[in-house]
């Protein structure tokens, strides 16, 4: 199967934009520009560093955009291009812990505190924590791995989508979203309430460790909002496999600020357009 999409209605604008049209490249980047930032913050695990790596993934898609032939969906192929940068990008605050699933597992079991049941944040906090824990799980993987799981399990790319994105074959691509996937089912198995209801680890339980380590700030929570708090509670009770895991995240939007500065480069006309 191809990864071009005859009705891709983003393919004709995109062709526009290639032809100079700056209204189409704003459109294009409005367009892409969530899915970027989620797959940046799954990569990198930290919302400051994702937020850097999705505003240059997001100049780059701008200054290659005359390079697109239409050979895939607009889409797949931003995501090859923001794929591409995130995998050279600069090692993030989560990954300079090298983390790998024995030393997480170590992490967990050390970290497990009765839960302050009459703290009024406590749900927020639980849901901080295990969203938090979910990208330091993919943090174990090395970037390749992590890239074709997010693609794979998370996103739900067809593997012939996925191996566009990644450069490689569909046959190369299921291998290693595979060998990811089980690497993960297995910790999850062993150490995730969420997942294992015999496993030993509950978010509640972790979260007076993760905050006097200074990974969760009460304050100022990084992942959960108190407006999408009470989905995410039920939707917590629901969970039950590694999937459901890894996609149980919010829609994350791309930061003002990032949408903005990009939004300004295009309308200031001060970008080199690749050929």
């Amino acid at each position: 199967m191809s990864p071009v999409d005859g009705d891709d209605p983003l393919r004709a604008v995109a062709f526009a934009a290639r032809d100079g049209d700056t209204d189409a490249l704003e459109q294009l980047v409005v367009a892409v520009q969530d899915q970027v930032y989620r797959l940046a913050l799954r990569m990198l695990g930290d919302p400051d560093d994702a937020q850097d790596a999705t505003q240059s993934a997001l100049v780059r898609i701008v200054t290659r955009v005359a390079t697109y032939r239409g050979d895939a969906a607009f889409r797949t192929w931003a995501y090859r291009v923001a794929a591409n940068h995130i995998l050279n990008f600069r090692q993030s605050r989560v990954e300079r812990e090298n983390l790998d699933f024995r030393r997480f597992a170590e992490d967990l079991h050390d970290g497990l505190i009765d839960a302050n049941v009459d703290d009024p944040d406590a749900g927020l906090l639980v849901e901080e924590v295990k969203l938090g824990c979910t990208l330091a799980m993919l943090s174990c993987l090395d970037r390749g791995d992590r890239l074709a799981y997010i693609l794979s399990d998370v996103f739900d790319l067809r593997s012939d989508e996925a191996a566009y994105v990644c450069e490689t074959t569909p046959i190369a691509f299921r291998k290693r979203a595979s060998r990811a996937r089980a690497r993960l089912q297995d910790f999850v198995g062993d150490y995730c309430g969420l997942v294992n209801p015999e496993a030993a680890c509950r978010c509640a339980r972790r979260v007076a460790t993760a905050v006097r380590s200074g990974r969760v700030n009460p304050a100022l929570p990084r992942f959960a909002t108190s407006a999408g708090i009470a989905v995410a509670v039920a939707e917590m009770d629901r969970l039950h496999d590694l999937a459901s895991l890894m996609r149980s995240h919010p829609q994350y939007r791309t930061p003002k600020d990032v949408a903005d500065g990009v939004q300004r480069l295009i309308a200031s006309g001060r970008y080199s357009v690749l050929e």
